[in-house]
């Protein structure tokens, strides 16, 4: 293994930590299915610095939950069009043994001579195409199945979630590419005003000292779902959420922006 190759996960899930050490800040996750490049290899080779190709993101991982892909295979990845698991909890037969894989898991390409090496996969749940853009009514839907979701730092998966990786990949399995972080996400989209939100947009709120560091979507009815301590649907107006169990506003408004087309 060296800089330059690349990778696909095989686990439902690996952490992606911001140094090479178990012990370290996990910053993200990436999902069964996610393929990435290797830039960085520990000096002992234990560990990988590696960048998720579909939001460029940049992270350690265990050497030991690396698996390796050829450059033709990752090109093919990028170019194909390879199907989402919509369910948030699923099952797939791949290599003789069953793996456990969540909402937003790539599944593997089967229609191609480069990857007889995935012939051995059974999947039977639920997918679209990663690239099948969804309107507001079922982007909604899908951020309501991770409803009491625990708040995870880093995490993308039903399991624990972070709020900007809840909106990535909600909007991802509804067709739709978002960065990683509410800095970045930010930065996509049309400014709205909030008298003109629709359901579907995204809301962007600052804390106490005024930095912008929380993201949810709207969903209509003067109403926000997003990760707090929990995936949960909490009130909003013009000064920001108001969360009815603690009677307070506990985010700031920001800004809105509008990501569907």
């Amino acid at each position: 293994m060296q800089i330059g190759d690349h990778g696909v996960v095989r686990l439902s899930i690996v952490p992606m930590r911001a140094d090479q050490s178990d012990a370290s800040e996990m910053i993200s996750q990436l999902l069964f299915g996610e393929h990435y490049r290797v830039l960085e290899v520990s000096e002992d080779n234990s560990w990988v610095k590696v960048e998720n190709a579909f939001d460029s993101y940049q992270g350690w991982i265990d050497v030991k939950q690396h698996h390796s892909i050829s450059s033709e295979y990752f090109e093919q990845i990028e170019s194909s069009e390879y199907k989402i698991c919509t369910e948030l909890l699923s099952k797939i037969l791949f290599n003789h043994q069953v793996s456990f894989i969540t909402c937003g898991a790539i599944l593997p390409l089967l229609n191609n001579p480069i990857f007889k090496e995935e012939g051995n996969v059974v999947f039977n749940g639920n997918a679209k195409s990663v690239h099948q853009k969804v309107g507001a009514t079922a982007l909604i839907s899908t951020a309501k199945m991770y409803l009491n979701t625990p708040y995870l730092w880093g995490g993308r998966s039903p399991f624990g979630i972070d709020c900007s990786g809840f909106s990535q990949v909600v909007f991802r399995m509804s067709g739709y590419r978002l960065p990683r972080d509410s800095s970045q996400q930010i930065m996509k989209g049309e400014e709205i005003k909030f008298d003109e939100h629709e359901p579907g947009d995204l809301a962007f709120f600052t804390n106490k000292e005024g930095k912008m560091n929380h993201v949810g979507i709207l969903i209509g009815e003067g109403e926000v779902i997003h990760a707090s301590g929990q995936v949960r649907i909490d009130q909003i107006d013009k000064k920001g959420v108001f969360n009815r169990e603690q009677n307070r506003y506990t985010h700031h408004l920001f800004k809105i922006k509008r990501v569907l087309k």
